[in-house]
C-alpha cells in the first residue's frame, strides 16, 4: 500500500482506499477457504475474525473521539485506512502463512 503523505490529497486516499479494498478482498478469499476446511481451525478463525472487527471498530471511534485522526476531513479518512490497513496486511500474512503448507503437492494437476 501506498504512504499517504502528511498533508494528504484526495487521490492519495483514494489509492490507499483501493489498495485496501483489494487487499481486503484477499483476506476474504483466504478466511472463506479457511472456514471451508471446518473444524476446531475454522471455529478459531471464526472468532478472531469477529474479535478482531469489533476490538478494530471500538479503537477507531476512540481515536476519532480524542481527535488522533486529524481535524479535516482528509486526514480524518486517510487515518481510518491505515487504521483498518494494519490489520488486514497482517492477517493476509498471516493467513498465507498458514494456509500455503495445507494445500497438496498434486493440486491441480490433471491425471
Amino acid at each position: 500500500m501506498t504512504t499517504t503523505p502528511k498533508t494528504p490529497n484526495w487521490f492519495d486516499i483514494g489509492m490507499d482506499a483501493w489498495a485496501l479494498a483489494a487487499e481486503s478482498n484477499m483476506v476474504i478469499a483466504m478466511r472463506m477457504g479457511s472456514l471451508a476446511l471446518g473444524g476446531p481451525n475454522a471455529a478459531l478463525e471464526a472468532e478472531r475474525m469477529v474479535t478482531e472487527k469489533v476490538a478494530a471498530n471500538i479503537t477507531l471511534g476512540c481515536d476519532l473521539m480524542r481527535g488522533k485522526l486529524g481535524s479535516s476531513p482528509e486526514a480524518i479518512v486517510s487515518g481510518s485506512i491505515a487504521h483498518y490497513s494494519k490489520t488486514v496486511v497482517a492477517n493476509r500474512k498471516r493467513l498465507g502463512d498458514t494456509l500455503a503448507p495445507q494445500v497438496p503437492e498434486s493440486a491441480g494437476e490433471r491425471s
